[in-house]
């Protein structure tokens, strides 16, 4: 079992940055993949980007525009999600999940994440 906690979330105004954090308990060791989330109202759960667990590649939507950026600490079973340049569309609930899957995922799906953090709320004001 893993639990995945997200913090770091609030109100940002357009312009500015937050960093989220997800933090990671129970039987980590399991992890492969880390992948960042994000909900709107009415829209289905979006892409935002990803991280290998051990050789900290990253992963991130074609359609990105750079502004978000992942890493990871594994000493602290941590991944961080830093998010600059911040706009009114980016508003949305932001989760962390996991993938256990020792065989290639298609990680833009969260069909392909076994653990969910409950997550965390980010408003972008204009």
């Amino acid at each position: 079992q893993v639990q995945l906690v997200e913090s770091g979330g609030g109100l940002v105004q357009a312009g500015g940055s937050l960093r989220l954090s997800c933090a990671a308990s129970g039987r980590t060791d399991s992890m492969n993949v880390m992948g960042w989330f994000r909900q709107a109202p009415g829209k289905e759960r979006e892409f935002v980007g990803a991280i290998n667990w051990s050789g900290g590649s990253t992963y991130y939507p074609d359609s990105g525009k750079g502004r978000f950026t992942t890493s990871r600490d594994n000493a602290k079973n941590t991944v961080y999600l830093q998010m600059n340049s911040l706009k009114p569309e980016d508003t949305a609930v932001y989760y962390c999940a996991a993938a256990t899957s020792h065989r290639t995922i298609i990680l833009v799906l969260p069909s392909g994440y076994d653990y969910w953090g409950q997550g965390t709320q980010v408003t972008v004001s204009s």
